[in-house]
């Protein structure tokens, strides 16, 4: 039995997009079978990252974060496909880049915890909240 389709949202960090890594990652996607329903490239603004990144605001690396995601030009898709979100998981690799397995877009292009290419939502309901904020027309 197939799973219905979902979406999940994929953000390219600044490091990949500085690296020109945007469309060998997107292209892992696509020859996955997910079709990209939104594209953007963006600099993120202070309030739209602190937002993005609510979730850890009450940690110790919240600054590191937002300072990282705000220095230079991100790329966010809309992926949509079977299992998307747990999926898209698999394929991007564990958080830490030198724990993640060779393969994976971190494991094969990440150089660290934080520049580690790609950031993707963890739940529906985080993707709901993240496609919100990064696709949002204001920015503060």
């Amino acid at each position: 039995m197939s799973s219905p389709s979902e979406d999940t949202l994929i953000v390219v960090k600044p490091d990949g997009v500085r690296r020109g890594l945007v469309g060998e990652i997107i292209g892992r996607f696509e020859r996955k079978g997910f079709l990209v329903k939104k594209l953007h490239m963006q600099t993120m603004s202070k309030p739209q990252a602190e937002e993005f990144y609510s979730v850890h605001k009450d940690k110790p690396f919240f600054g590191e974060l937002v300072s990282f995601i705000t220095s230079g030009p991100v790329v966010g898709a809309v992926l949509s496909g079977r299992d998307a979100v747990a999926t898209v998981r698999r394929m991007v690799g564990a958080t830490k880049s030198w724990e993640a397995a060779a393969g994976t877009i971190r494991g094969d292009f990440g150089l660290g915890l934080t520049d580690n290419t790609i950031h993707a939502s963890d739940s529906a309901e985080s993707f709901t909240k993240e496609s919100g904020v990064f696709f949002s027309k204001t920015r503060g």
